[in-house]
């Protein structure tokens, strides 16, 4: 009963990959259901508006005990999840509040700046100024979250058990590499070697 934790720089195909990886697995995804769900257990309603807003446009201001309240409520959450295991959980720095669980594979999936322009730009069919713009504010707003919340840098590579590079795989070769890390963690795992 495995957790797979996905982090992912927005363009890079990260969230394609992560459904994909659920589905050939038979896993449950989950995503914004960790916001809706903290923000309930917390009582911090507007902490979910605050966590959804990855652009950062809509300012909403916590107060500090309702960020504090939210953050414990996502890993009581988190935690929840990976001991029910079978599960994909798409961002929400899982990478960390889960990077001791034995259970879980952590993967992080980057592209070159360029190729994540393209790609927001055709699927929102916008210029790819504004697609740069978008993709550079995401950035900013995942990395200082994990920083300032977790005081980790989001481009660690020692986060990560599994780093995929979208320029140079496709989706469903990202799919075979994260499902082959898994069974081989759980062949690891079933041998009893650390």
């Amino acid at each position: 009963m495995a957790a797979v934790t996905v982090s992912r720089q927005l363009g890079s195909l990260g969230t394609q990959i992560a459904r994909e990886v659920a589905q050939r697995l038979g896993y449950r995804m989950v995503w914004r259901e960790v916001i809706n769900e903290a923000a309930r257990r917390a009582g911090a309603p507007e902490a979910a508006l605050a966590m959804i807003d990855d652009l950062g446009l809509l300012d909403v201001d916590l107060h500090p005990e309702a960020s504090r309240a939210y953050e414990e409520a996502v890993r009581e959450v988190m935690d929840d999840l990976a001991s029910e295991g079978d599960v994909v959980i798409v961002g929400r720095a899982g990478q960390v509040i889960l990077a001791d669980r034995p259970n879980a594979l952590h993967v992080r999936v980057i592209a070159p700046l360029a190729l994540r322009v393209e790609q927001i730009a055709s699927a929102q069919n916008i210029p790819a100024a504004a697609a740069r713009a978008q993709i550079e504010q995401s950035d900013r707003t995942r990395r200082d979250h994990l920083r300032g919340y977790h005081g980790v840098d989001w481009n660690d590579p020692r986060l990560y058990d599994l780093v995929l590079n979208t320029a140079g795989l496709t989706v469903e070769g990202c799919v075979d590499l994260v499902c082959h890390a898994l069974a081989r963690r759980d062949q690891t795992s079933d041998a009893g070697t650390p």
